[in-house]
């Protein structure tokens, strides 16, 4: 199957935010797109919220090398966040706020990646911690499941 065009998905997401003893859910199911561009594979799509008005384009960049990169958001938009997992790594990233510029690092315990290509589906599953200003301010997960 050639991907180097792009071939439309459909995209679930279920994440998991634990922040203060206190555990919310969410879930999206979206139409999304699937890109190869060399050893890379992107899976792209939109993440909109009704009850909250948003509605963020997000990139999940799979590298050969087995790490991850989020992007959330676009260079025009006052938000805009792009966080990058490796398994039991620990990386410093920035996030853009209407505010400024916030340093963030991720922890990340857990990071698995399945995909299969006939058919066109995969399951990207990560476990991570966050912090900010070297303080925690979360436990997360995130199961992102795509198929053609």
């Amino acid at each position: 199957m050639d991907l180097s065009h792009g071939v439309p998905v459909q995209v679930h997401l279920e994440t998991f935010v634990t922040q203060e003893a206190e555990t919310e859910n969410h879930v999206f199911d979206e139409p999304g797109t699937v890109v190869q561009m060399g050893d890379t594979l992107y899976i792209r799509y939109r993440e909109v919220n009704e009850e909250e008005r948003t509605d963020y384009p997000v990139t999940l960049k799979l590298r050969a090398d087995g790490s991850v990169q989020l992007s959330r958001g676009s260079s025009e938009d006052d938000t805009h966040l792009r966080l990058h997992f490796a398994n039991n790594r620990r990386i410093l990233t920035r996030y853009r706020t209407p505010y400024g510029i916030i340093p963030v690092e991720t922890v990340t315990p857990r990071l698995d990646v399945r995909l299969t290509t006939d058919p066109l589906a995969g399951e990207i599953y990560i476990e991570y911690e966050l912090f900010g200003n070297g303080d925690h301010l979360g436990n997360y997960r995130m199961r992102l499941l795509f198929n053609a």
